[in-house]
């Protein structure tokens, strides 16, 4: 992963890939995928915090999260505007948006606009469970 930005963390990726597991690795640090439907976040409803796996910054609320029924957790917005970075990515022959990790620059997934969810922001963050950790709310 290239990016010109100076990051608050930053490490080698050798440091990286001690603190990563191989598949963490290869989507937080090589913009890589999860498979759609098999991520540990996909359905969930807990109520709570989503960070980032590679550096522990909040990244999302729960209750910002809906069922897009796409095969990946989507979140309506992030917690902040500047907790996440958007680059232009038009990898897959087409324009898309890729959403990192504004601490540490991890591949968090991609947000994608106008297609008709009824959401706040009408926009869907389309978010890798493996690029997150939920810290569940205090019941």
């Amino acid at each position: 992963m290239s990016s010109d930005k100076t990051y608050a963390v930053q490490r080698s990726d050798g440091e990286w890939r001690e603190q990563l597991t191989p598949a963490e690795f290869n989507v937080l640090r090589r913009a890589g995928t999860e498979a759609p439907f098999r991520g540990e976040y996909t359905d969930t409803r807990t109520r709570g915090v989503y960070s980032c796996r590679a550096c522990g910054a909040e990244l999302f609320r729960s209750d910002t999260k809906f069922d897009s029924h796409c095969g990946w957790p989507s979140f309506y917005a992030p917690l902040a505007g500047d907790r996440v970075e958007y680059i232009e990515d038009s990898s897959m022959g087409m324009r898309r948006v890729e959403v990192r990790c504004a601490s540490c620059g991890s591949h968090l997934g991609h947000v994608f606009e106008g297609e008709g969810y009824g959401t706040p922001t009408d926009q869907r963050y389309c978010i890798n469970s493996i690029s997150l950790r939920l810290a569940a709310d205090d019941e």
